[in-house]
């Protein structure tokens, strides 16, 4: 019996000062690993902190949604209400108008707007002439240096009834002038293509980066088998290009709800409501400008649900079609 404990003893130290040893060389391995990489680390720590203090650390509102606020009684002290205000979102006259206007303008922005840098990235690589490619490159980037208060002001400028340049386009063609901001059927239409306008070049530069890796030997190739210039676009670039698509996909899937308010916000009025209110907005005016916190964050936490939703099924399905995914 006393043998038997002892071997069980042994065994157990044996297992204890292996596991200590490998614990030991993963600490070894990961000192290491922070001692080559301190500088990249040192650099990466603002962005730590600003993810902490404004994206995870605020999280612990979320809960507002399921209590009645009250800001004299605090977050803690507020009473819970359960699902009320969720219910009162789901059953108000609201709910379908915001859901409809937030797809369809989600989705019409991803279909028009995600294949822009692509097309346009491919047609700059074509380019054979390096200063006319660097001109175009640097004016098709200065629009991402502006503010959206500035690119909405430009566009609203150059809609104007009275002096916008489209409107003297259409005055000097026979047509007659169009109130284009206050006319529902063209906010769509303005905004995603004020968008292109705005981030194409800036949104270029991804796939230009992954251009720039493809191994030109496979182009001297494609010219012996006698691959025309649109044969190895089709047949070299775009699946070399293919696991960066997929991954700007997954991302840009992930945020078809999330559509931002600010710009939004500048561009639409009462007139164009019934097609421009979307959650973000939405949320704003309740929780901002009515004080309806516990309502508006319901709203928002519903919106960021969805947004999870559809980044995880973007995802998924990447991973399905064609081994790339984001994890």
């Amino acid at each position: 019996m006393n043998s038997t404990t002892n071997i069980f003893n042994k065994n157990t130290n044996s297992n204890i000062e292996q596991n200590n040893k490998a614990s030991r060389k993963r600490l070894n391995s990961i000192w290491k690993h922070i001692k080559k990489d301190k500088q990249l680390l040192i650099m990466f720590i603002p962005c730590l902190v600003f993810y902490i203090v404004f994206r995870y650390g605020p999280m612990y509102g979320i809960i507002i949604a399921f209590k009645k606020y009250n800001v004299y009684q605090g977050i803690i002290k507020s009473p819970w209400v359960g699902f009320r205000y969720f219910e009162q979102f789901f059953h108000g006259k609201d709910f379908f108008l915001l859901m409809r206007n937030t797809v369809l303008l989600g989705l019409y922005h991803f279909l028009w707007t995600f294949p822009c840098p692509i097309i346009f990235a491919i047609l700059l690589n074509e380019v054979k002439a390096e200063k006319f490619k660097k001109t175009v490159q640097t004016v098709s980037y200065l629009p991402s240096f502006l503010s959206i208060v500035i690119i909405v002001s430009m566009v609203i400028d150059m809609l104007s009834p009275g002096h916008g340049i489209i409107n003297r386009i259409l005055v000097f063609l026979g047509f007659e002038k169009q109130y284009f901001m206050i006319k529902p059927k063209w906010f769509r239409t303005i905004y995603i293509a004020s968008d292109i306008w705005a981030g194409t070049g800036f949104g270029s530069i991804i796939y230009l980066s992954a251009l720039s890796s493809i191994d030109q030997s496979l182009y001297e190739a494609g010219k012996v088998d006698g691959c025309n210039r649109f044969n190895a676009i089709m047949h070299i670039t775009l699946p070399s290009l293919f696991p960066t698509i997929a991954t700007m996909f997954i991302i840009r899937a992930g945020n078809i709800f999330r559509i931002g308010y600010e710009k939004v916000l500048l561009m639409y009025n009462p007139m164009t409501y019934e097609v421009a209110d979307i959650f973000s907005t939405y949320v704003y005016r309740k929780g901002l400008l009515e004080s309806n916190y516990s309502y508006a964050t319901a709203v928002g936490l519903f919106e960021s649900i969805i947004a999870l939703i559809m980044l995880v099924s973007a995802n998924t399905l990447s991973r399905k079609l064609s081994e790339s995914s984001l994890w």
